[in-house]
């Protein structure tokens, strides 16, 4: 028997605790903790806005819920008043953190876009200037070749020309050549004389 009882009171004790549930008071207002279910009880306190406070249990009659206070307090609050959303007071340092992050992360993607912007810059004026050399060499490489080719034209037509007139020298020396020993082969059979034969046709 007493084991029974003793275990029923474990369970009442218990059962509070297994209720309990992390709950904020609104952020717009404080409200005052009673010591029953509703405002006639007296006031035991008040609970500042956006205080974090631990729900035991709700009375859905009277609309007010058992809470406990950071101060370990234990009352009564309209349950209007009590919500699940985290506090202001609790978020607003987070999100001013999280701000802070995301603008640092800003600056210094800035800062690396900005770097790389002028990486690019520099690497793009080093193509465009090799890019003017090598236009300035294609340039100058053209003129040697034309005047190259106009060379070799020159050369070309400057033998050519020597060519004709080593040839029409040529026929101009063998046709001397061949008139000379014409007037040769006329001339001199008269002005060599002619041996006279022996009797015997000998000589």
């Amino acid at each position: 028997m007493k084991k029974l009882v003793f275990m029923i009171l474990a369970c009442l004790i218990a059962a509070p605790s297994a209720m309990a549930k992390d709950r904020y008071i609104s952020d717009n207002l404080f409200t005052y903790m009673h010591s029953g279910p509703s405002n006639q009880f007296r006031i035991i306190g008040s609970v500042n806005a956006g205080e974090k406070v631990t729900l035991v249990s709700s009375d859905k009659k009277t609309g007010y819920s058992q809470v406990v206070d950071n101060r370990g307090r234990k009352g009564w609050v309209a349950t209007n008043f009590v919500t699940t959303q985290e506090s202001m007071t609790t978020r607003l340092p987070r999100l001013e953190k999280e701000l802070a992050d995301v603008k640092s992360k800003l600056a210094n993607a800035s800062e690396n876009a900005n770097k790389e912007k002028a990486g690019l810059v520099d690497s793009l004026e080093n193509r465009n200037s090799q890019i003017a050399e090598m236009e300035k060499s294609y340039s100058d490489m053209s003129q040697q070749l034309t005047a190259s080719q106009t060379e070799v034209r020159n050369l070309r037509a400057k033998l050519d020309t020597q060519k004709d007139d080593l040839l029409l020298k040529y026929f101009t020396y063998g046709g001397g050549v061949a008139g000379i020993g014409l007037l040769l082969g006329l001339i001199l059979p008269h002005i060599v004389p002619r041996k006279k034969r022996s009797p015997a046709g000998w000589s």
